[in-house]
């Protein structure tokens, strides 16, 4: 149920990729509806773990490198999955992992140290968490990691005193897989019943797999090595649990056979399925509006190991989802595409060495007005255990696509992954590309509704794509140096490749233009207190229906810590005909205006700001206000 049950939606990456919390609740509702349906209570989702580093497999099932978005994303999933009533027959109890920091394990290598400051915890890693607890999320999954040399499965200050203490969490704490024994391997417990004290002793509550609750505790507290009251109040959490299910009263909780047939792959679902992968869709590049395809296009050539693997169109965790019912790439675009011919030529395999496929797909992009590329990763190429210290196109799938490039016809490149992948050489020469990351049973219609312009692409980047492996971490909200970036040798940069990215947080196109104007600040000085409101004009300037996110990053110039260069502090989904302009409003709040100061107090602090409203977070228009000191 990590994003979808029967029906599988997009993977979390690119759900974040619509900026749309409303329709990713929607399919965490869906998910839940049909997972209580067919018997499951409890699902292991949302991961809200921040990532910077795209060789981290497991990026793919988070929402990307922004706390902002990451925690408007965690909460909306926490709400799809729970519902208003946990007793209701469609709701299952959320878990939100990997509590804490998983997403900033070293080398972007899976089960890694995590080693960060407290600093960087609180303001980047831990808001998504602090969002899902504050929607209601039920249980919280402890990390594989260690932080600071503390084993979270084993860190009263994380399950106790942040949690509970601090953030009023009422639910229970589970161990992730085997993560209770795997105290040992960290070196904090020379046996079973050490390992297990010092997790119940920490907070965490279920033992998942490893059995060292069940058979190596009980002779503990018999002696009174662990106080029954310890026991009996991670007892007590754990049937709490049960009890806002209801399944004392009901252990099946409302599922019955006839019910599940019912639910699963229901129509709605489907076409909920669909529209979640329109809005996933990122164009990245769109050289001379090649897309979308129109009426010279007569033959379409779709060539790639992608373009008809079922499989890989689920992507990663896809609950009970049956490749069967997926629509492939290819399978979208041969029933939208009409009178228009598509001829198919796989090319070669996802991680293949042999180039003997190539001939037959260069003599098919030859014979086509376009050639649609789908290239990328396969399913199982990111998720958990899939870190990748490499992530270019895999195999020989870059001299596929510089052999059909070759031919002179136009290119449509089509990426599908579970991670940004660094593909210089296509943002160089394709003309146009795609990000379409794994998009579910509806992959193909999505696509081909795309492709085709029956949907303006409205998709954005929730993570920064780098120009090569040697830049990460790179992220959009970094700090400045004291000598950021410029023409003298001795600053912050590269001799042999450009700081920046290849395509920027933020970052995605449409078939039509959108203009920004008249912004304006309610004030120009505020108290700590206070609430600004920040409002901006969007028009659509283009000949095309479509659907803009508009973005709110600022600033703190001048600040007791440093800050980073931007940070998101709002964004709006708004849908616009031609020609037609609508007044966005946003509220900053101290919430979005505060900081951790020295004392690692939360506080607003006096003094300049400065914000940025656009498209992305490059550019955009700039505004200043200032927060004057408060009342004394």
């Amino acid at each position: 149920m990590i994003h979808g049950y029967r029906t599988v939606f997009p993977i979390p990456l690119g759900e974040a990729a619509s900026w749309d919390p409303e329709v990713v609740e929607a399919a965490a509702r869906v998910a839940a509806r049909e997972a209580a349906a067919a018997g499951l209570h409890w699902t292991f989702a949302p991961m809200v773990d921040i990532a910077r580093d795209p060789r981290w497999g497991r990026i793919a099932e988070g929402s990307g490198e922004d706390p902002y978005l990451g925690s408007a994303m965690a909460a909306a999933r926490v709400r799809g999955f729970q519902g208003t009533d946990p007793r209701a027959p469609d709701a299952v109890l959320a878990t939100v992992k990997h509590f804490a920091a998983y997403g900033g394990a070293e080398g972007g290598r899976d089960y890694n140290t995590v080693d960060l400051s407290e600093r960087t915890l609180r303001e980047v890693y831990l808001p998504p968490y602090r969002a899902a607890v504050d929607a209601g999320a039920a249980t919280v999954m402890t990390s594989f990691n260690e932080i600071g040399g503390i084993p979270s499965t084993a860190n009263p200050w994380l399950m106790t005193t942040l949690l509970r203490r601090e953030w009023g969490f009422r639910g229970f704490v589970v161990s992730d897989w085997t993560a209770v024994a795997e105290l040992l391997n960290h070196g904090v417990a020379g046996s079973r019943a050490d390992a297990g004290k010092l997790a119940l002793e920490a907070g965490v509550d279920m033992d998942m797999v490893s059995r060292i609750y069940v058979d190596d505790l009980p002779a503990l507290v018999r002696a009174g090595r662990i106080p029954m009251s310890v026991l009996n109040e991670a007892v007590r959490r754990v049937l709490r649990g049960k009890a806002a299910l209801g399944l004392f009263d009901d252990p099946y909780h409302g599922a019955t056979p006839e019910r599940e047939r019912s639910m699963l792959l229901a129509p709605e679902h489907r076409q909920l399925a669909r529209r979640v992968a329109e809005e996933a869709i990122v164009l990245l590049k769109n050289d001379a509006q090649l897309l979308p395809l129109g009426s010279r296009v007569h033959t379409i050539a779709v060539i790639g190991p992608l373009a008809d693997d079922k499989v890989s169109a689920l992507g990663s965790w896809p609950g009970r989802g049956d490749p069967r019912d997926a629509v492939t790439p290819l399978e979208g675009i041969k029933a939208r595409a009409g009178s228009v011919s598509v001829v198919y030529e796989k090319g070669c395999g996802i991680i293949d060495t042999a180039t003997t496929g190539f001939p037959g797909a260069v003599a098919a992009a030859k014979q086509a007005d376009v050639a649609v590329l789908v290239l990328g990763e396969a399913g199982d190429m990111s998720g958990e255990a899939a870190s990748r210290a490499n992530i270019d196109l895999p195999g020989v799938q870059p001299q596929l696509l510089e052999a059909v490039q070759a031919t002179g016809t136009p290119v449509v490149l089509v990426v599908m992954s579970g991670r940004p992948l660094t593909i210089p050489w296509a943002a160089e020469h394709v003309p146009a590309i795609l990000e379409s990351w794994f998009l579910g049973i509806e992959d193909g219609p999505a696509l081909a509704a795309v492709l085709f312009g029956d949907v303006s692409p409205s998709g954005r980047l929730p993570v920064t794509f780098p120009r090569a492996v040697g830049q990460i971490p790179l992220y959009y909200n970094h700090k400045n140096t004291g000598r950021p970036t410029g023409p003298d040798k001795y600053t912050s940069k590269y001799i042999d490749l450009p700081v920046t990215p290849l395509f920027p947080f933020g970052h995605g196109l449409s078939y039509t233009t959108f203009g920004y104007s008249d912004l304006r600040l309610s004030a120009p000085r505020i108290t700590p207190a206070g609430t600004l409101r920040v409002s901006v004009t969007v028009t659509n300037t283009g000949t095309r229906e479509g659907a803009e996110v508009v973005q709110l990053y600022v600033h703190d110039e001048v600040a007791s810590v440093t800050r980073p260069v931007r940070a998101l502090t709002g964004f709006r989904r708004v849908s616009l005909k031609p020609g037609e302009a609508r007044t966005v409003d946003f509220q900053l709040t101290p919430r979005e205006l505060g900081l951790y100061n020295k004392d690692m107090k939360f506080v607003v602090e006096p003094g300049k700001f400065r914000v940025f409203v656009g498209g992305s977070s490059v550019g955009g228009l700039e505004g200043e206000f200032e927060v004057g000191a408060g009342p004394r």
